[in-house]
């Protein structure tokens, strides 16, 4: 073999081995440089956060849609975020779970819950994170329509997500052929319950198993007898009020008149929402007493297809002719964050609740849930069907209104004007009895408070 082929042969293999470390060293340093964001994004903090609702009835489903969109959105621009969105019955939430998990400070990190004085026990013992910085700095807090739910000194502990209205339904096919005249007064409201018994129907369509839809009908008693200053005195301890007065007897007497009359459906203490809203969907019921957020069920497959079109929306009945009859609401159902969160944890549940308060989401929540906004934003009623749009138009034209009292009264006194209620509408109670019994844990409430507050 010649030098010159050696030569050759030489760097024929030589040159293809520096071909090939030249290629690996271009490769480690392209890896090196374009794989530099990537290593520093892993390197970002991963975050679980836990979310409890209790938007799992079939009215809540449209609700639910919703926010789970903003979750996964919320989670596609946050790879380091994992959001845990649990749903949960809402009495369990409420009155069992979020308690004791208060007491132990072992709440979840965001959770749906109601303003008023249910959150006063978490605001003193610290438990609910102070929003008012947040809302200030995101230009949130004048975009409210009524935060006074969910202030207690000056400070924000919680922002409502949605307001509501607890008008009567009532069905005008029912009424005009039976000829009923539609109920302006609670007289009006007695002739027309004899009226629908005689013909067949049944008068009022209630599921109570929740325990708190039964109460909507003593409340409303309780306001039209005694007037909206009784209550105020009663939450706030002032003037010696008591439940035993003569006002609140005539209400829980009418009440029990009702209940002997079989003015509610059958078991109501045993039936769901959605079987009651089947009673006055199907005819079998002229009246439906609730909130705004059932009205979704008032179409779809289980209703006829114009139902919507018989319903009439009224307020519940005044105790007299020409009295203006106020309409139980507000801005009671919100989302509040656990006091402990820190760091980029605490950042993130903060962004989340960016996405959720904005004034896409809150029109999205009128149009697709039927459900009155909490935030000011305009919309048209026409184009959300027409029982909503009567209830707004209602709401407009009755400007008076007042919070549901089992918002209003504590917690330890609101589980036994449930109860009392509960026993009422299964006959076990009477009136008068409902009333002592109510202000036994209206006292042993007041004496907790006041030998807290000496200590």
């Amino acid at each position: 073999m010649t030098k010159k082929e050696i030569s050759q042969r030489w760097l024929t293999k030589w040159g293809w081995i520096l071909l090939y470390i030249v290629l690996m060293s271009g490769a480690v340093l392209y890896i090196m440089q374009g794989g530099r964001e990537p290593i520093e994004d892993n390197s970002q903090e991963k975050i679980t956060l836990t979310f409890r609702h209790f938007w799992i009835k079939e009215h809540d489903r449209p609700l639910l849609a919703i926010f789970e969109e903003v979750v996964k959105e919320y989670q596609e621009t946050h790879p380091n975020v994992k959001v845990n969105f649990e749903g949960l019955d809402q009495t369990i939430h409420r009155e069992q779970k979020l308690k004791s998990e208060m007491v132990t400070g072992t709440p979840p990190d965001m959770f749906v819950l109601f303003g008023g004085a249910e959150i006063e026990p978490y605001v003193r013992s610290n438990r609910l994170m102070d929003l008012t910085d947040f809302a200030e700095e995101n230009r949130l807090k004048d975009q409210f329509k009524d935060l006074h739910l969910w202030t207690f000194n000056n400070h924000i502990y919680g922002l409502p997500i949605e307001g509501n209205a607890e008008p009567l339904y009532y069905n005008r096919t029912i009424f005009n052929k039976l000829d009923i005249t539609v109920p302006e007064t609670l007289a009006e409201l007695d002739s027309a319950i004899v009226q629908l018994k005689l013909r067949g129907y049944i008068p009022f369509a209630l599921g109570n198993e929740d325990r708190w839809p039964a109460g909507i009908f003593a409340h409303y008693l309780m306001d039209r007898y005694a007037g909206p200053d009784l209550i105020q005195k009663l939450v706030t301890g002032k003037d010696g009020a008591s439940f035993g007065n003569s006002y609140y007897k005539q209400a829980f007497r009418h009440f029990d008149q009702w209940i002997s009359e079989n003015a509610f459906s059958p078991d109501s203490n045993d039936t769901s929402t959605e079987n009651a809203v089947r009673l006055f969907t199907s005819g079998k019921a002229a009246m439906y007493l609730n909130g705004n957020w059932d009205i979704n069920l008032f179409s779809g497959e289980n209703a006829p297809a114009d139902f919507q079109n018989e319903v009439g929306v009224i307020p519940f009945p005044a105790q007299d002719r020409g009295e203006k009859a106020s309409i139980a609401g507000g801005y009671t159902i919100g989302v509040g964050l656990s006091s402990s969160l820190a760091g980029a944890k605490r950042e993130a549940a903060l962004e989340l609740m960016k996405a959720l308060y904005t004034q896409e989401i809150q029109t999205r929540i009128v149009y697709e849930g039927l459900r009155i906004p909490s935030m000011r934003i305009t919309f048209d009623p026409n184009k959300t069907g027409p029982v909503f749009a009567q209830v707004m138009e209602l709401m407009e034209d009755n400007p008076q209104s007042f919070v549901p009292y089992d918002n209003l009264l504590s917690p330890e006194v609101k589980k036994t004007f449930l109860s009392v209620i509960e026993e009422m509408m299964d006959g076990g109670l009477q009136g008068d009895e409902a009333l002592k019994e109510l202000q036994a844990a209206s006292r042993q409430y007041w004496k907790l408070i006041r030998s807290s507050a000496i200590q």
